[in-house]
Parts: C-alpha cells; sequence; structure tokens
C-alpha cells in the first residue's frame, strides 16, 4: 500500500462572510496524479494556496510529506515544488539564466549546478532555446522552462495550478508525457486543471470540488459509474426502420433528422446481443452501432449542475 504524501482533514477558509473552504478531507498517495477539479469560485487555488504554506487556513489540518503546514512550513517547502497558473519566468534573463538563478537560490541544491541546468533543458527540449531571452519563447516553451525551475530543487512533491492553460493542444500533449515523466521517477503531482480531457488523461484519483466542499472523489472510471447515462446509440437508413425500432424500446429517445434511437444500457456483452437479436426478430438492421457511455463532462455537470468551464480561483 502507497505511503500518503497528502493528508487533509476539515480545512477550512473563508473570506469575510464568504465560505471558500468548508471542512475539506482528502488523501494523496505518494507517487500518483491528483486532481481537483472545480468551476469558477469553488476554492481549487486556494486550496493549494494552503497546501503549499502560502495562505494560513482557518481550522483543520494539513500534512504534507508529514508535515505539518502550520507549524512545519519551512520544511514543507523544502520538499515542494509549486508552478502556479501564470509561467514565472524573467523574460530578460534567458532559460539557462532563469535556472541558474533557481540553483543558486535553492538551498536545497548540493552538487554542480552548471550540470543540473543543462540536465532539465536537455529534459525539457529547451537546449536549443537556452541562450534566447525568455521573451521569445511560445507559451508552451514559457510553461516548460517554468516547470524545470520548479524542478530545481528535486522536489518530491510537485503542486501544478493549471499548468496548461492557454496552451495549443500540441504544447498540452507535451506537458502530460512531462508530468507522466515525473511520476515515473517518482513525484507525486497535485493537479488542479480547467481542462477534463487532462484529468481524465492523467489522474490517478480526481476529487470534485464545488462551493467550498468536495461532492465526489475516486478514479476517472469509479466517477464516470456513479453517472447514468449509458446508452447504446443506432443509425438506420429510414425513418420508416427509426420508428419500428422506437416502437421495440420503450425508453428508448429518437432524433427523426439525424435518423437515430438512443437506447439505454449497461454496455454489457449480454444486453448488447439481446438488443441486436430483438432487432434481427424483427428484419430490423442499423447503418450504425455504437455503445455511448458518461465522460468527465457528464460527471462535472450532474455534481456540481455548471458547465465544464472550470478555471476556478
Amino acid at each position: 500500500m502507497r505511503s500518503s504524501a497528502i493528508e487533509v482533514s476539515g480545512l477550512r477558509k473563508a473570506f469575510g462572510d464568504k465560505k471558500v473552504l468548508d471542512g475539506i478531507d482528502l488523501t494523496v498517495a505518494a507517487g500518483t496524479i491528483f486532481s481537483l477539479l472545480g468551476p469558477n469560485g469553488a476554492g481549487k487555488t486556494t486550496t493549494v494556496n494552503v497546501l503549499t504554506t502560502l495562505m494560513q487556513a482557518d481550522s483543520g489540518s494539513v500534512r504534507v510529506a508529514g508535515h505539518d503546514v502550520a507549524t512545519e512550513a519551512k520544511a514543507v517547502r523544502a520538499l515542494i515544488g509549486v508552478t502556479g497558473q501564470f509561467a514565472a519566468v524573467d523574460e530578460l534573463l534567458s532559460g539557462q539564466e532563469n535556472l541558474q538563478l533557481m540553483v543558486d537560490l535553492n538551498r536545497a541544491v548540493t552538487g554542480n549546478g552548471k550540470r543540473i541546468v543543462n540536465d532539465l533543458l536537455e529534459r525539457f527540449e529547451l537546449t536549443e532555446a537556452a541562450q534566447k531571452p525568455a521573451a521569445t519563447y511560445s507559451g508552451g516553451m514559457r510553461r516548460k522552462l517554468d516547470l524545470a525551475m520548479t524542478l530545481v530543487g528535486n522536489s518530491k512533491i510537485i503542486f501544478l495550478d493549471e499548468p496548461t492553460t492557454g496552451l495549443d493542444p500540441r504544447s498540452r500533449r507535451t506537458m502530460w508525457e512531462i508530468v507522466r515523466g515525473l511520476v515515473a521517477d517518482g513525484a507525486t503531482i497535485f493537479l488542479t486543471t480547467q481542462y477534463l480531457e487532462e484529468a481524465d488523461q492523467l489522474a490517478d484519483r480526481i476529487a470534485v470540488l464545488d462551493q467550498g466542499r468536495l461532492v465526489a472523489q475516486g478514479t476517472p472510471e469509479e466517477l464516470k459509474r456513479q453517472i447514468p447515462g449509458t446508452h447504446v446509440r443506432l443509425r438506420f437508413a429510414t425513418v420508416a426502420d427509426l420508428d419500428a425500432a422506437a416502437r421495440l424500446f420503450a425508453d428508448s429517445t429518437r432524433d427523426a433528422e439525424a435518423l437515430t434511437l438512443r437506447v439505454p444500457s449497461d454496455g454489457g456483452t449480454t444486453s448488447l446481443r439481446a438488443l441486436l437479436d430483438r432487432l434481427d426478430e424483427h428484419s430490423l438492421g442499423a447503418e450504425e452501432f455504437s455503445v455511448h457511455t458518461p465522460d468527465l463532462d457528464d460527471v462535472f455537470l450532474a455534481l456540481t449542475g455548471h458547465a465544464t468551464e472550470v478555471g476556478a480561483k
């Protein structure tokens, strides 16, 4: 069984009369990717700020790598890396100079600083641009440099607060591979994101935060199974066939314009075979056949009642 990298119990935080976090409990296993989702204003970034010692909680306990963030903040800071929503690079310095600055400022760094810089430039595919000012970098390159700077101290617990916001799809997928590589090397990732696909692709476990409360936790597949809506989609060649099929399945939903029929199903082979056999008994055949299961969009909407714009503060 994996040990816990982060343990949060009864976490509360308010700004004036507004409760931002209202009793948060969560555990992040070491060597995994944990993703926190939530709509705008849910409290995601506030959670990250508390966990990374940037903000004090009103009540509750938070332990990171076994250290209490309230009483052992210095020890926590020595073990973590934090990448915020906006790349914190000095645009007047080159990529190499940005990394060297972090090496010089980080007391935890031991050994050959130049080698550390060169290794990070190579790891993040920034060697060719190492001597160029960061101001000339693309958005994806800046995010890679920002993450590389976070890793200067060889942090084992890394907080990524919406690390791919604003990146093009190719750069986003490059970042995904980097994140997977960090975990393969033993790091623990605490990720907030505004992209549900990103959480689905990366996270071992997901927690959904809404109005300061956790409304669900689990693996992506566990969360999807909580939501009804698995169905078989059949497309027919004619309206007559569509109508005939609709009469066979009382709970089905027809779309006359698209000539499609949605039939509720658990997606299992037994129920699918029964459905197809019934069509065959009535000499009906579908032009197309597919099984659709709920995705994280459906989960998010069902749990929060919000659309999937989840870049929360």
